[in-house]
């Protein structure tokens, strides 16, 4: 049976800055539109933060029945290392995707944006069919596009619009940043894992690409996140603040391009989320800052 610290590892806390940036942004934005409500905000977070542990533990789940996960480099894999129960590993995921249904009915109630129960039914559909059913789209190289759409423009402009009931430009291009970024974080993930995926018959994107076009595509995409700040800075001066973020990615992209494999791979993964992080931080600061200005 799994201990506590091991169900804890399971749910990839390291992950987490992928579900707290795009609410931080959105917050932000909201904020420089005059409109923050800091309540929304943080139901917002948890809504973002339960997705994020179910698609976890989904992911734990359906790779371990599938026998995917038995030779992988990295956190710990409950069901793929026999540590929980298959069946609880999945009552664990659906547990977690009720309390972000539940918790984003309150928003979506309290906030006057019922719009967005379509789009959070369809979060949590695309959370389990990333690598769960029958035809998972994580297994045909899909994973990168649904994590930009719904960890990045979703949840992004979604915590703006439950706020302020509107988007604006800085919202729509720090949500771009954002996705980019987290799709960069599946993207190292997924290049770790080229050699098991490939022998499980995983059809990442990673895979489909190769090692060396991947390893170009994490850079792109750290390079889009950079000229979203650009952009951003260009409607409200004060969010170039968040180009200060890139001391912790350039590290990032040359360990990357260098040829860093496997296990040399795992800071890249927590070190690009950490980089998400902070660069979602600083620009929410901006954002906040140009509201004052203004």
């Amino acid at each position: 049976m799994a201990t506590l610290s091991q169900w804890v590892e399971g749910a990839r806390p390291r992950t987490l800055p992928a579900a707290i940036a795009p609410v931080l942004v959105g917050t932000g934005a909201a904020y420089a539109l005059d409109e923050a409500d800091a309540a929304f905000a943080v139901l917002a977070m948890l809504v973002s933060l339960a997705l994020q542990v179910g698609v976890n533990y989904a992911n734990d789940y359906s790779d371990g029945i599938r026998g995917t996960d038995q030779k992988r480099v990295g956190p710990v894999r409950l069901v793929g290392q026999g540590l929980a129960r298959a069946d609880n590993v999945k009552l664990a995921a659906m547990l977690s995707f009720f309390s972000a249904g539940l918790l984003g009915l309150a928003l979506v109630t309290l906030s006057d944006s019922f719009v967005m129960l379509f789009i959070g039914a369809a979060s949590i559909a695309a959370a389990w069919y990333y690598t769960g059913g029958k035809r998972p789209y994580g297994y045909s190289g899909l994973g990168e596009v649904f994590v930009f759409v719904f960890f990045g423009l979703v949840a992004t402009l979604g915590t703006t619009y439950v706020q302020a009931h509107s988007i604006s430009p800085a919202s729509l291009t720090g949500a771009i940043g954002v996705g980019a970024i987290a799709s960069a974080i599946l993207v190292a993930n997924n290049l770790r894992d080229i050699p098991t995926d490939e022998s499980h018959g995983k059809r990442t994107l990673a895979v489909r690409l190769g090692d060396v076009r991947t390893r170009g595509l994490y850079v792109a995409l750290l390079t889009v996140a950079l000229a979203c700040v650009v952009v951003v800075g260009m409607i409200h001066l004060t969010a170039l603040v968040a180009l200060l973020s890139f001391v912790l990615a350039f590290p990032l992209a040359f360990r990357v391009l260098r040829g860093a494999k496997g296990a040399n791979l795992v800071p890249v993964l927590s070190g690009t989320g950490r980089f998400e992080l902070v660069y979602a931080t600083l620009l929410a600061f901006g954002l906040g800052a140009a509201h004052h200005l203004g």
